[in-house]
């Protein structure tokens, strides 16, 4: 399978909080960030279908990221967790 992907990939651990109605909110760890989304674990959670467009705040042991919510679509479910691309 080709690489498709258009940005760097930086592996790191934050957390994510998502929020859509159909989830309610809820806070996922992740794992390689990069200029384009990032990939978050589900847990116990149901992922949202493909295209679903969510709120996400990016969070570091440091400090949220991104204080507001920033839109982000689910774009694949894979291997227990989902990539969110930043819209």
């Amino acid at each position: 399978m080709q690489e498709q992907r258009q940005y760097m990939r930086t592996s790191s651990e934050v957390l994510v909080e998502i929020s859509h109605p159909s989830i309610g909110v809820v806070e996922m760890k992740a794992k390689d960030l990069s200029e384009g989304g990032v990939f978050v674990y589900l847990g116990n959670h149901i992922a949202p279908p493909v295209g679903t467009v969510v709120k996400a705040r990016i969070k570091r042991h440091t400090g949220v990221i991104n204080q507001d919510p920033v839109d982000m679509q689910v774009v694949h479910h894979q291997s227990g967790g989902m990539g969110l691309m930043f819209i």
